[in-house]
């Protein structure tokens, strides 16, 4: 989940992004990448009901 993280903010030493490549499994990225991405979508769907609702937005 960390180098998942790490590469939404798109910033990863190259030894470090090396050391993963080698001790994680693919179909783990994949996974904990979806999750991260509906995480965040959702995180901005409530951000947005919450400004909307409170009427900051008028």
């Amino acid at each position: 989940m960390k180098a998942v993280a790490w590469s939404f903010f798109g910033v990863r030493k190259a030894s470090a992004y090396a050391e993963d490549v080698a001790r994680i499994n693919p179909i783990h990225v994949i996974v904990a990448g979806v999750l991260a991405a509906v995480v965040f979508v959702l995180g901005l769907v409530l951000l947005i009901r919450w400004v909307v609702g409170s009427g900051v937005a008028q």
